[in-house]
């Protein structure tokens, strides 16, 4: 049997899924409305979303929402906030005040910056579990699941096709891949997934990880960026200071079992030095990663050696 592949366009970017099972074409077409189900609900850009009805009722009114998107919600805010905002899914609005990654992208006023300040502190987002409400204290907040959403999307995708039978595959949600048990083209059974330069066009391979069951997601400065003469903005924000993290990392990997753990670690550990996310990681049990500097300088951790061929 061979990997059977479905590339899809949607979430402003190229999602690739392909599976290895004799159910393949009946799987991928549910796997696809699954994906067209969470984009309609989960999206900050779709202003019939459920999570925008949400935004739009900011300062008025308490909004029951579904279940998976309440508990992203709250895995969002709790994790957000023992994190001292490092990961903040309430900073929409200041995503849609910068605009990187859209045509008309722009850097705001400093007096722009310091009013969507005040609009994102995730203690202003207030849930009622059991009535699975979501309210927004202050009119004029924003929830953004950006950052979250597509390792949520991921995971779910690979309990589905788990619970149908599939046993080899791999979900690539464009800089977030996540394989499904071992690879028949590998005699090790290992995927192998390319590590981008982060200061090199797309499609220089820096290195491969070799994964099996497991999860690779890579966040970096090049993916998004708004250029103003001399000087770049990439789309990783700091919730402090309301322009994109300063530091000397160009890209973040995380590899775990889980791609949602993946999204949350690459988010929150960008804001650190590339020493101090090696040290992070060399201590942390579940999760493994590379780190390349600005200046090309590349770490990976220490268990994670084993299964990196360096390229360059």
């Amino acid at each position: 049997m061979s990997l059977e592949t479905r590339i899809l366009e949607m979430m402003g970017t190229v999602i690739t899924l392909s599976i290895d099972t004799s159910d393949s074409p009946r799987l991928l077409d549910q796997a696809q409305k699954m994906l067209e189900d969470f984009q309609q609900r989960f999206s900050a850009n779709q202003q019939d979303s459920e999570l925008m009805n949400v935004n739009a009722q900011a300062g008025i009114k308490a909004v029951q929402v579904s279940a998976d998107l309440f508990s992203l919600i709250q895995k969002g805010r709790d994790m957000g906030i023992s994190s001292h905002s490092k990961l903040n899914i309430a900073i929409g609005p200041l995503i849609k005040l910068w605009r990187i990654g859209f045509a008309d992208a722009r850097v705001p006023t400093k007096h722009e910056i310091e009013e969507r300040l005040s609009l994102i502190n995730l203690e202003d987002i207030e849930l009622d579990a059991e009535k699975q409400t979501v309210f927004l204290k202050k009119k004029g907040m924003e929830i953004d699941l950006g950052a979250l959403a597509k390792g949520y999307f991921a995971d779910q995708l690979k309990d589905f096709f788990q619970a149908n039978g599939v046993q080899s595959g791999i979900i690539d949600l464009g800089g977030n891949v996540l394989t499904i048990g071992e690879s028949a083209k590998n005699p090790e059974g290992v995927w192998q997934i390319g590590i981008q330069n982060p200061l090199k066009e797309r499609g220089n391979l820096v290195a491969v990880i070799e994964s099996k069951d497991q999860s690779v997601v890579t966040s970096g400065i090049y993916e998004r960026v708004l250029k103003t003469g001399e000087k770049k903005y990439h789309h990783i924000f700091d919730s402090i200071t309301g322009y994109p993290v300063e530091n000397d990392i160009a890209s973040l990997t995380i590899v775990s079992d889980q791609s949602l753990d993946g999204e949350f670690w690459t988010t929150i550990l960008f804001h650190e030095s590339p020493y101090k996310v090696l040290n992070w990681l060399n201590q942390m049990p579940q999760i493994e990663g590379i780190v390349i500097s600005r200046t090309n300088e590349l770490f990976v951790s220490e268990k994670l050696k084993p299964h990196v061929v360096l390229l360059e």
